[in-house]
Order: structure tokens, then sequence, then C-alpha cells
């Protein structure tokens, strides 16, 4: 079995929350459209909750890759401690 790089891994990962944001925000306008066809106005999922709605944040390239580094440190030192214990 071929090991995915850590490129690839980092590169799934960003799809994954991308298609998650999607997925919610299309939750919320079958939402939306329901309570319209029972009758009920709402302003926004946001507006329901009294929350003021969110920004949606942009992360610079530089910024992904910050993150993206710390997530393979913290796997490699996973991967160490997993080693370490089954030597042991």
């Amino acid at each position: 079995m071929a090991r995915r790089s850590l490129e690839d891994l980092s590169t799934l990962e960003m799809a994954l929350v991308g298609y998650q944001i999607e997925r919610q925000k299309i939750e919320d306008r079958i939402r939306e459209i329901q309570a319209k066809l029972k009758g009920k106005h709402t302003a926004g999922p946001a507006a329901a909750a009294g929350k003021k709605p969110a920004v949606k944040r942009v992360l610079s390239a530089e910024a992904r890759k910050r993150i993206a580094a710390a997530q393979r440190k913290r796997w490699a030192e996973h991967r160490k401690r997993v080693a370490a214990a089954k030597q042991e």
C-alpha cells in the first residue's frame, strides 16, 4: 500500500473543511426554505440564534503553511511516542 505524502494529507484536510462549511451553508439554506414553506419568516440562522453572522476568516498561504508544519510536527511526535510504546 503506497503512503500518501504529507502535502496530499494537508490538501485533503483543507478540502474536507471546505466541504463541511459548504454543507453547513446548504443545510442553513434548506432550513430557511422549509421555514418559509411553513409560513414562518426568518432572517437567517444567525438571527434565529440571536447572534451576529460569523465572518469567514481567510488564511494567507503563509498561515496555512505554518499550520500545516505544526500539524506535521504534532503527528511526528505522536508517531515517535507510538513507536516507543511498541518497543517497550
